[in-house]
This record gives C-alpha cells, structure tokens and sequence, in this order.
C-alpha cells in the first residue's frame, strides 16, 4: 500500500553511531538510507513511500549503540499525520511521547493490517471521535 511517511533522527554527536544506517544493506527489513541533515548537528532523515519497506526502522535505531540515549529523539510523521509524533528512550525502548493538543486515532482494522493510527490535532474535529481503544492497534509495529 502507498503511504508516504518521513522520519527524522535528531541526536547530536552520534555520527559514528547513524552511520550504518547511512549506507544500503540488504539484511535490514527496511528500504532506504538515512541522510545527514546538512545544515543540522546531528540529524539525519529519510523518506518511505510504501507502508511495508518501513518495517523495522524503530528496532533498528532502538538497537544502535547510543553514547546518550536520552538525549536521541525520533519523529515520526505517516501522510495523514497532523504533525511529526515525537519518540524518546526510555527505560531502554523508544516509547512515543504524548505531545500536548495532539490524540493518535486508532480505526478498528483486520487482525493482522497493523496501522499506525492518525496523530491529529485535538479540537479541529479531525477525527478524534471515531477513536477506537489504544490497545487495537499499536503504532510500533508500523515502524
């Protein structure tokens, strides 16, 4: 399926630690590079256009050797995303952070569609009543 999705990797002084994600490699359930924000100490982005060859991206960046997790912050934005959601370590895992203003939406899907939900903006009346329970579906399993 078709879904352009674009994720940003901020953490400064991590060059060393990116920059396997920067080359190709086959083995990665994922598709694509991660490019070095140009104008930016330590960030990198890259773009998907199918929902599938994005797969594994947050275990791959959960599993570097990171010289200060806290300090490593991920966005992720899916195309029907209001805004970027914001991803942070903790205890050890990239955990979404809740962003004021903001309510991921889950549709019910069929058991096995894993769907990342819609971020919206609350209050615009993008669809955060037809809010199904977080525990349908789970955004991690997108990414």
């Amino acid at each position: 399926m078709s879904r352009m999705a674009q994720v940003i990797v901020l953490a400064r002084y991590e060059d060393e630690v990116m920059e396997p994600l920067t080359r190709p490699d086959e083995s990665r359930t994922w598709h694509g590079c991660f490019v070095q924000i140009p104008w930016f100490v330590g960030g990198w982005h890259i773009e998907f256009v199918r929902r599938h060859r994005r797969r594994g991206v947050l275990k791959d960046l959960e599993s570097l050797p990171w010289n200060e997790p806290a300090c490593v912050q991920v966005m992720l934005h899916d195309e029907d995303d209001d805004v970027f959601s914001l991803w942070m370590f903790r205890d050890g895992a990239l955990v979404e952070v809740g962003i004021p203003g903001t309510q991921r939406v889950h549709i019910a899907r069929p058991p096995g569609d894993a769907d990342p939900g819609v971020l919206v903006r609350t209050g615009l009346g993008r669809g955060e009543d037809r809010h199904s329970p977080e525990h349908v579906q789970d955004p991690w399993l997108c990414w």
